[in-house]
């Protein structure tokens, strides 16, 4: 689980984020980051109703994109707030085709660090 610092929390924070972010999209997965002025990154994940009408379908998702993010975390750049956003074809993806594709988006979007990638 993400500690409670790395969360974006607040419709605000999120607000900011669309208006000022940079996006970059896959067929099943989104993220959109804007840097913040914090020493940390934090991490919204947004998983509609349209993903799945199960709640238990949402949260697995959400699990496996959280677990993710705690093993690449060590990789990334500190400083932006990013909304990981989940479009209903992820559904039928597992672990692993969620993770390539999520390294594949935050490479586009430069936010490895330099000595990582």
């Amino acid at each position: 689980m993400l500690p409670k610092p790395l969360k974006l929390t607040k419709s605000k924070e999120f607000d900011r984020v669309f208006s000022r972010g940079k996006a970059a999209y896959t067929d099943f997965v989104g993220i959109k980051c804007a840097k913040n002025s914090l020493e940390i990154s934090r991490f919204g994940i947004l998983t509609s109703v349209k993903v799945s009408k199960k709640a238990t379908i949402r949260n697995k998702i959400k699990r496996r994109i959280r677990q993710i993010l705690l093993t690449e975390m060590d990789l990334l750049k500190s400083g932006y707030d990013c909304a990981i956003i989940c479009r209903p074809a992820i559904v039928e993806k597992d672990y692993r085709e969620i993770k390539i594709n999520l390294r594949h988006l935050f490479a586009r979007l430069k936010l490895y660090k330099k000595a990582a990638r």
